[in-house]
């Protein structure tokens, strides 16, 4: 099995401490053959990502795929605007959401699917407040004393 061969799946860890999830979404993303490359080596950041519309289409920004080394000069800028692929109606209901309840789209997950293609998780996200975050950190600590003990 070729070193290009296994499965991605990379987790926006800082999306569910930051935002609240409200709804979540699977997204298509169109990519260059490097980056693919690039993202089933595994070098691949989706932290600082967000995605915004224009022009009725969805687009993903702050997507690190790091250049592929044995790209040549076909290779790929690392950071990049990709345009993400949904369906017409959820890209409608998604851009309508956004406008009204000052809602914003995130990244969650990146991962490859049975057949290979690359696919991005993405969530309709509320910011949250600080309190909200010290609510978050100690249900984890609850949590985590819970299973220590059982």
């Amino acid at each position: 099995m070729s070193e290009l061969a296994k499965e991605v799946s990379v987790r926006n860890k800082k999306a569910t401490f930051e935002f609240e999830i409200v709804d979540t979404y699977t997204a298509g993303i169109v990519l260059k053959g490097t980056e693919i490359k690039s993202i089933r080596l595994g070098k691949v950041s989706i932290a600082e990502a967000y995605c915004f519309f224009e022009r009725e289409e969805l687009w993903v920004k702050g997507m690190n795929i790091s250049v592929y080394d044995k790209g040549t000069y076909n290779n790929h800028e690392p950071l990049r605007t990709r345009k993400l692929l949904l369906q017409r109606q959820e890209l409608i209901k998604l851009e309508r959401q956004t406008e009204e309840k000052g809602l914003t789209i995130i990244p969650l997950k990146l991962f490859s699917t049975a057949k290979g293609l690359i696919k991005l998780d993405i969530a309709l996200a509320r910011g949250k407040k600080v309190h909200d975050k010290r609510a978050s950190i100690k249900e984890k600590d609850i949590k985590r004393e819970l299973d220590r003990h059982s």
